[in-house]
């Protein structure tokens, strides 16, 4: 369960969230939509606790484990996309390797290649953010602009993975500007002027 109340949040005197709550179960999959800069990514760092809300308030379960992929991730640059996986895996001690393999090959990464993440396209570096945020079972997945520079395969992929994670029984947010075919949604939000409204 995640349930999201009434959150603010400004910065330098300049108001992003107005009002933004919902309260959603696992086994979902949330769509927010929004232009850039309209505060999606706010609420997905105060969901992740990154930040701090000015007012509100984010509750959830005891054992709820958050994923996120949020803005642009950030990687050790001159290592592999294993490395870095590894790396960020040794802060929840949930890592398989096997599972982290096999979700690279899925999404066309080579896991035993010795490429740095310094030479990704944007498409390969959003793919290793998605893995990231799935690999050690977490049941609350926030994905910012997750399709962004994504090829076709690599679209069908997202759209199997994410009716998988349902299946699982993991709540997915994904926050974009346009619905993603093939997915659908349990609840569709929009945010503007700051304020988050059901799209149903």
């Amino acid at each position: 369960m995640l349930k999201v109340a009434h959150l603010q949040k400004s910065f330098n005197h300049k108001v992003v969230l107005e009002d933004a709550s919902f309260d959603v179960q696992l086994g979902q999959v949330i769509h927010i939509s929004g232009e850039n800069g309209s505060g999606k990514s706010t609420i997905f760092k105060i969901i992740a606790k990154i930040i701090k809300p000015d007012a509100g308030q984010v509750q959830m379960t005891e054992d709820s484990v958050i994923g996120a992929l949020i803005e642009n991730p950030g990687f050790l640059e001159f290592e592999s996309g294993l490395t870095n996986l590894k790396f960020l895996a040794q802060l929840n001690k949930r890592y398989d390797e096997n599972k982290v393999k096999q979700l690279m090959t899925d999404f066309g990464l080579n896991p035993n290649s010795n490429r740095s993440v310094a030479k990704y396209s944007l498409g390969m570096r959003q793919k290793l953010g998605i893995i990231q945020a799935i690999m050690e079972e977490q049941n609350i997945i926030l994905l910012d602009e997750p399709t962004r520079g994504l090829d076709q395969e690599s679209l069908a992929h997202f759209v199997q993975l994410v009716n998988q994670l349902r299946s699982d029984n993991k709540l997915v947010v994904i926050a974009s500007h346009d619905f993603q075919a093939g997915l659908k949604y349990d609840f569709k939000y929009r945010l503007k002027d700051g304020v988050l409204r059901s799209e149903d």
